[in-house]
């Protein structure tokens, strides 16, 4: 016992500080936010302790769930998860299939495609509010602008300012922002892809069609389901892009992390603590499944 001890002991010290910082910080805080979505501390006086709290268990999340304005924030969050992941991988798969043979240049257009990622999504999101101004006409600006000049005015619309699909309009920065990163992974898949799979593929017969079907695209199945699963948590959890573009009082383009932030402000910091806790539940049903996968995959 005494030299098992000896033998755990140290590494159990050494991890113990974060173990520590990770219990209280994270699943501390979790458990706290759980807590709180299950009370009834929906005014200010509540959440000064002014008043007291009681709990009402799951009533936050039926009546939440039941509320046409949340609804329609899950709505949207469909809508930019949707496009925003098919955008990404379009485009990124696409720019990394361009790239995937050296080219002359390759480094510039590499950092081309990079770059966006280096700026903030409320740097991006400022200049995108104004580049998607709903204004038409005359008083057309940004890409309405754009389009007005260049003959094609039927192109203009009133982007994030439509009531159903205005959540769409955002995905474009998100989509221009992300497209590189997505980018870089599958170039990396396609750069760590034997040369001799090509070579073997070639001696068969198989046509430059043939070979990119089934033999290198098979090979990228693990760099686009991370590609998916990071990007895809990344849309779940979307708030500054959003927020820098339009405003939290917007119906048009409210999300599940929107709302927390108008919950939490207005001091219901119950049903804010209700919405994060169904965020959470959303991320973890996209992490969990690819983290089971991961493990499988690992023992084999």
């Amino acid at each position: 016992m005494l030299k098992k001890l000896r033998r755990v002991g140290p590494p159990l010290l050494l991890l113990a500080p974060s173990l520590l910082l990770l219990g209280v910080f994270v699943y501390g805080l979790i458990a706290a936010n759980f807590q709180m979505s299950f009370t009834d501390n929906h005014t200010a006086a509540q959440a000064t302790g002014q008043a007291p709290a009681v709990n009402v268990w799951f009533d936050n999340y039926l009546n939440l769930l039941a509320s046409e304005e949340f609804q329609h924030s899950l709505l949207n969050l469909l809508l930019f998860t949707a496009v925003f992941l098919a955008g990404t991988m379009a485009m990124g798969f696409g720019w990394a299939w361009l790239l995937e043979k050296p080219v002359k240049g390759e480094g510039i257009f590499r950092s081309i495609y990079l770059f966006p990622m280096a700026v903030s999504f409320i740097a991006s999101g400022v200049v995108w509010r104004w580049l998607l101004n709903s204004n038409q006409d005359a008083q057309a600006s940004g890409l309405n602008r754009l389009f007005q000049i260049i003959g094609l005015d039927f192109l203009q619309n009133n982007w994030w300012n439509n009531v159903t699909f205005g959540i769409i309009a955002i995905t474009i920065p998100a989509i221009w922002q992300l497209s590189g990163y997505v980018m870089a992974l599958f170039l990396a898949g396609f750069r760590g892809i034997p040369e001799e799979l090509r070579e073997a593929a070639r001696m068969d017969g198989a046509s430059e069609l043939q070979l990119y079907r089934h033999v290198l695209f098979p090979q990228l199945s693990p760099v686009a389901l991370s590609a998916l699963i990071i990007i895809g948590h990344m849309s779940l959890k979307s708030f500054d892009l959003i927020m820098s573009i339009s405003k939290p009082a917007n119906y048009q383009t409210k999300v599940p992390a929107v709302d927390m932030y108008v919950f939490k402000s207005s001091f219901d910091y119950a049903n804010s603590a209700a919405v994060g806790a169904i965020l959470l539940v959303l991320v973890a049903a996209v992490i969990i499944p690819y983290l089971v996968h991961t493990h499988r995959e690992e023992k084999r």
